[in-house]
């Protein structure tokens, strides 16, 4: 055993985390640690470094552990250079006993393993990409045993990761760093192609379990099926004590001679049942609640050619990123776009939207000209002072979405944000609200193509799964730029290659793709290993049908306030003695139960068929 948690549970302010969570690391275990945004993933995996305490429970491991923490963050001190920050982390460390010189052969050993140039060695590592940080961050982490961890704890390692950046992230976790130890590692992502290739064992926390947590030893595709079993034998047990609840609240109904003999103990039997029918029915809601509502807004023109790039070259900086690119964007097409970090996708992007000349080739776009909406990895700028309310609705209290207005209480629901979030400044939000932010800007522009780099940055896997099929119904055409495997075998129809050293070209499947961006012979070749879960098939709302859906939640929540009401009147001791507001205390708790139940089901029957 590397590390046990025992019975830990953590409070933020006034939400439980989670509690009485158990987890026992061993040598060799890959656990991922996944749920939506806010749930406690990253408080999780901060009490497993240590960096915080639980409120209650304890954290034991035997003496001498070398784990190592990797927090999201990649933040270096000024003017040092890749060598000095990896150097200055093995010399940091007393427990190493290298002189400096020793320090400095393993700083080139550990650094030549994660792949940098010898031109990145010596440049200050604040100005180095997001990827090349990020694997920075790994090998200074690494460094402070010495090159050796016991165990690696990642919160979020693959964001702002390119592909092959993530293959070698992959490799080093599955193989070790240096390949003379074996490692346990806990990573919290949203990468599921990540979660199929290395995870042995993955966690799931959501208020959707009993004490918010569901583990699962194996991949990604064995995660979703016994999460599937888990939540079909809850909802059968819901639907059973349900029934037990309907004949307790038949006998609480009856008169205190009907009720006879120990009528006290089951009276607080049938209470207990009520409050634990409660508490499965708030899971089985939570579970049935997907990501932000996505949904693409499209100008729906018939045009087959939006766009047609001919023989598209461009250098920039002395350095050819491209030449001879064809591009053909129709209507329900998606490019997938790869190429490692600097290999000019971004460069792409800005020629085919008109911000950047081409060096040579042509460019014909419709008429009339073709709306281009764009999603940037770098998002919008918003003033971090401004409140909520103005980045989600500029201007006012309510916004135009497919011509229609949406108050802003509304529309931030739609987003996942709470009413009582509207008045925070953004320098308060998550990257992931953040995001939500953004997509939600979007929604509100109608395009003929859309253009998403590095969408699913921040996002957690509720929110990705809505954003794709958001992505599948959208009519005009689309380029995605992502490490999203998943996402990308989802939806491209074809795949333009970048590989950094100015070719490019068109390949029919993502293993082909990846193929053509590997920029070393030694880097590991793609998996073609696909998550297996089955598509939706929708079939889209009639008219009337997205008029009931645009109100369904707001009757949700009434409904559930409804029950509430008549829960707390059950509890009422004055009622308890009054046998006719007993019986219609009871009768209506039934009666607000049922309605809930009857609208989530209608709204779960819409869920499935918007487009």
């Amino acid at each position: 055993m590397l590390l046990s948690a025992r019975n830990i549970s953590k409070t933020l302010g006034l939400r439980a985390l989670f509690s009485d969570v158990s987890l026992t690391i061993q040598e060799g275990d890959r656990i991922g640690v996944i749920g939506p945004n806010g749930t406690g993933k990253s408080t999780l995996l901060k009490i497993l470094a240590g960096q915080i305490e639980p409120d209650t429970g304890e954290i034991a491991g035997p003496k001498g552990l070398h784990a190592v923490y990797v927090p999201q963050t990649d933040t270096f001190e000024p003017d040092k250079t890749t060598r000095e920050v990896v150097v200055q982390a093995i010399t940091d460390q007393r427990a190493t006993h290298l002189e400096e010189h020793e320090a400095e052969i393993l700083a080139d050993v550990l650094i030549a393993k994660a792949g940098f140039e010898d031109k990145l060695i010596d440049t200050e590592a604040n100005s180095l990409s997001g990827g090349w940080r990020k694997r920075l961050s790994i090998v200074r982490a690494i460094a402070t045993c010495g090159g050796e961890p016991d165990l690696l704890l990642l919160d979020e390692p693959t964001n702002h990761l390119d592909l092959e950046g993530i293959q070698w992230l992959e490799e080093m976790v599955r193989r070790s760093f240096t390949g003379s130890t074996t490692y346990a590692a806990v990573f919290v992502t949203h990468d599921r192609a990540f979660l199929e290739r290395v995870a042995t064992r993955i966690i799931e926390i959501s208020i959707a379990y009993p004490k918010r947590i569901l583990s699962v030893q194996g991949n990604y595709t064995e995660f979703l099926r016994r999460k599937e079993e888990c939540l079909a034998g809850q909802a059968r047990a819901e639907q059973t004590l349900n029934n037990q609840v309907r004949k307790d609240l038949d006998w609480l109904s009856r008169g205190p001679q009907g009720r006879r003999t120990k009528a006290k103990s089951r009276i607080d039997s049938s209470m207990s049942r009520i409050d634990e029918l409660a508490r499965i029915q708030a899971r089985n809601q939570a579970a049935k609640m997907s990501g932000a509502a996505v949904d693409f807004n499209a100008s729906n023109r018939k045009t087959r050619k939006l766009l047609v790039a001919n023989n598209i070259s461009k250098t920039l900086g002395g350095k050819r990123l491209f030449a001879d690119v064809d591009i053909t964007l129709t209507p329900g097409e998606c490019l997938g776009l790869l190429g490692p970090n600097g290999s000019g996708k971004t460069s792409l992007i800005r020629i085919l939207t008109s911000q950047l000349e081409p060096d040579s080739g042509t460019i014909k776009r419709a008429e009339p000209e073709p709306v281009i909406t764009v999603f940037s990895q770098h998002r919008m700028d918003f003033d971090p002072t401004a409140p909520l309310r103005e980045a989600l609705a500029p201007g006012g209290d309510t916004v135009l979405f497919r011509n229609r207005p949406i108050h802003i209480i509304a529309w931030a629901k739609r987003f996942l944000f709470r009413e009582s979030q509207l008045d925070q400044p953004i320098s308060s939000l998550s990257g992931g609200e953040l995001a939500r932010i953004h997509i939600a800007r979007i929604m509100l522009q109608p395009a003929d193509i859309l253009i998403l780099d590095e969408p699913t940055n921040d996002l957690d896997i509720p929110t990705l799964e809505t954003l794709e099929e958001a992505l599948e119904g959208f009519p005009g055409a689309l380029i995605l730029v992502t490490h999203d495997r998943a996402m990308l075998e989802r939806l491209a129809t074809q795949y333009l290659a970048l590989d950094g050293r100015g070719h490019a070209g068109m390949h029919a499947s993502l293993s082909q793709a990846l193929r053509a961006t590997t920029t070393s012979p030694t880097s590991p070749k793609p998996a073609d290993r696909q998550i297996h879960k089955p598509k939706k098939k929708r079939n889209g709302l009639t008219y009337h049908e997205k008029r009931e859906y645009a109100t369904i939640e707001d009757a949700i929540t009434q409904a559930e306030l409804r029950v509430t009401k008549a829960q707390a009147a059950l509890e009422d001791p004055a009622v308890m003695a009054d046998h006719e507001r007993m019986t219609t205390a009871c009768h209506e708790l039934t009666e607000a139960q049922q309605a809930v139940t009857k609208l989530y089901d209608r709204w779960q029957e819409l869920e499935s068929k918007v487009s």
